[in-house]
């Protein structure tokens, strides 16, 4: 798998967690006294974060990213909703790209 698909992969995954952490596990835990969902989601979310920052340092150094790309990136990835966003740059990106 290319840099920029992985990437893109665990973006998507790494949003959508950050989306039940906060609209799903953290009502569970305040609304419903629920703590145990923000501990399981949480975890997942925080490995999937860590991912995604290992695939945005592999993706920025193979494709000589600027500073500024790699830094919209990373503010992409705690704004919710900010890597389904950052997404469509990744798949014109991709799509732009020459075939191997």
């Amino acid at each position: 798998m290319t840099a920029l698909r992985q990437l893109r992969l665990v973006a998507i995954l790494e949003g959508l967690s950050y989306l039940v952490l906060l609209f799903i596990a953290m009502p569970l835990k305040y609304l419903a006294g629920l703590p145990l969902a923000v501990r399981v989601v949480g975890s997942a979310h925080g490995l999937l974060f860590v991912l995604f920052l290992a695939a945005l340092l592999r993706a920025a150094a193979k494709h000589r990213w600027p500073l500024s790309r790699s830094t919209l990136a990373f503010v992409s990835s705690i704004v919710p909703f900010g890597t389904f966003f950052f997404d469509r740059s990744l798949r014109r990106e991709i799509a732009a790209a020459p075939r191997p």
